[in-house]
């Protein structure tokens, strides 16, 4: 069961349990457990939903593929190289920074900080 802990600089962490085998975003995730993460599009394309990705200490890592879309846009957001595209998907070493309309965490214990969205997104 993937555990997740939302951290941003203006709210208190928040601890969610994500279902094993389920393919729910990091921002399903978060929306269902009423955490405000910043986002437009849903897709892949506006980057609003950036994240970083911190794996917790002695835990298994599970690098999930990157998609196309999120790669482009990382990569336009300067938050990737190619060297690091090519470690997650030939090493399976996760990059730092990922999308949250498009990071499926899997059975992995990690903490997501992002910007907190004081609006109702």
């Amino acid at each position: 069961m993937p555990i997740i802990t939302f951290r941003s600089t203006t709210t208190k962490d928040k601890r969610a349990y994500a279902t094993a085998g389920d393919t729910g975003t990091i921002l399903t995730v978060a929306r269902a457990n009423g955490v405000k993460i910043p986002f437009e599009c849903q897709e892949g394309e506006c980057g609003s939903c950036l994240i970083r990705v911190e794996y917790v200490e002695g835990k298994p890592r599970m690098a999930i593929a990157l998609t196309e879309r999120e790669k482009t846009k990382l990569k336009e957001l300067g938050k990737i190289t190619e060297e690091q595209i090519t470690d997650a998907e030939v090493n399976d070493v996760a990059p730092p920074y990922r999308l949250a309309c498009q990071f499926i965490a899997r059975e992995e214990e990690v903490i997501i900080h992002y910007e907190h969205c004081p609006a109702e997104a």
